[in-house]
């Protein structure tokens, strides 16, 4: 199918998982995306995010660099960045995610590039932003949860700070760079003008915060406050959390607690009338509904929840979600196989274009796969 980024170029000096994500969703939607790297590669491709191998390098770094080409250049070598300075010439976008300076010492920071192709949308992604005290920090994952208030929000009251188990602000700054490209690259082809796009880890996930930072700021600073049990929002009454079931778990969100009370048969429940005690008085609430609904199985409790509804959820493993119709329909697993004939499986773009998944076959570029190739196209 033809895709939205069909005769895009992206020159992509980013690795680790940030500014790859982001390089990532632009080759789903089409783009050409070349990555640099060293002789030695993207330090990504030996991150283990687990023991799992996949030939012979990270799974982390096979999930994120599907259909990309593999270029490898020294940079500090006046050759190899000849080389690549005439593939920044026909760019039509140039990013990466060094530190403050490192661009500038491999030549390709934005004056050097801005002369070699001015209209080129020119993106960047750092730790900590360019300036101030931060900026030469290491820009990982769970710094940044730990610094950005993030592990403050998860968990009950008395557990500590817990990071999301994901490396969250990797990703949704990965996004954020991703968007704002593609707002350049639409200036870009309606004016003739590129852009420069800047985006910070710690800016991302102070923004991805907005609603309890906005919360924070209206309610005079008062410290966060999580829940003594049942916890899956700080800054949420009861019901919201997550509770035991006789045979496993389920969640709830949102709902009167009056007439959850009359529901499940909890008749402690309905004694709690009033909107604001289900924030004053959510630990009690949530100890007498944990209590009430570890008594029947979670099937049980939803299929009296549901009809009503009530927002709720059973807790499911991957097995469990990955065996059920719902996510079968989606179709989101890909086979994807690399040009030495290895063939592994996972995830597609989550975008649909006029009902159409964007899927690739294209796995994996092994390093420096395709430098000889690139080099007679651009010679």
């Amino acid at each position: 199918m033809e895709k939205p980024l069909d005769g895009i170029l992206v020159i992509d000096f980013s690795q680790y998982l940030s500014g790859p994500s982001a390089s990532l969703r632009l080759a789903d939607l089409g783009a050409r995306v070349i990555k640099i790297e060293k002789p030695t590669g993207d330090s990504g491709r030996h991150l283990y995010c687990s023991n799992v191998v996949l030939n012979g390098e990270s799974s982390m770094f096979h999930a994120i660099n599907r259909n990309k080409q593999s270029y490898v250049a020294d940079m500090k070598s006046g050759e190899d960045r000849k080389k690549v300075y005439k593939l920044i010439a026909q760019a039509d976008v140039l990013m990466h995610n060094f530190r403050p300076g490192v661009a500038k010492k491999l030549g390709i920071d934005f004056e050097t590039v801005q002369t070699i192709n001015p209209a080129v949308v020119y993106a960047e992604l750092s730790g900590y932003g360019k300036e101030g005290v931060w900026k030469d920090k290491p820009g990982l994952d769970l710094l940044l949860q730990s610094v950005s208030g993030l592990t403050q929000l998860n968990g009950n009251e008395g557990a500590g700070p817990v990071p999301i188990g994901l490396a969250v602000v990797d990703i949704l700054s990965g996004v954020h760079l991703a968007q704002g490209i593609l707002a350049c690259l639409y200036r870009k082809i309606t004016t003739g003008k590129g852009g420069r796009v800047e985006v910070s880890m710690l800016e991302s996930a102070l923004e991805f915060q907005f609603e309890s930072i906005t919360c924070f700021f209206t309610d005079g600073g008062q410290p966060t406050k999580r829940p003594k049990s049942n916890s899956a929002h700080a800054y949420l009454g009861a019901p919201y959390g997550i509770y035991r079931t006789k045979n496993g778990y389920m969640a709830l969100a949102m709902g009167a607690i009056p007439f959850l009370g009359e529901l499940l048969g909890c008749h402690e429940l309905t004694q709690y009338p009033e909107v604001g005690s289900w924030f004053t008085k959510r630990d009690e609430i949530k100890s007498i509904l944990a209590d009430h609904l570890s008594t029947k199985d979670t099937q049980e409790w939803l299929a009296v929840l549901e009809p009503a509804d009530i927002w709720c959820a059973e807790i499911m493993d991957w097995k469990t979600l990955f065996d059920t119709e719902a996510f079968k329909i989606l179709e989101m697993v890909q086979e994807v196989q690399m040009s030495d004939g290895y063939k592994y499986k996972t995830t597609r773009c989550p975008i649909r274009i006029n009902g159409q998944f964007l899927t690739t076959e294209i796995g994996t570029p092994i390093l420096g796969e395709h430098t000889e190739k690139i080099n007679a196209e651009f010679a």
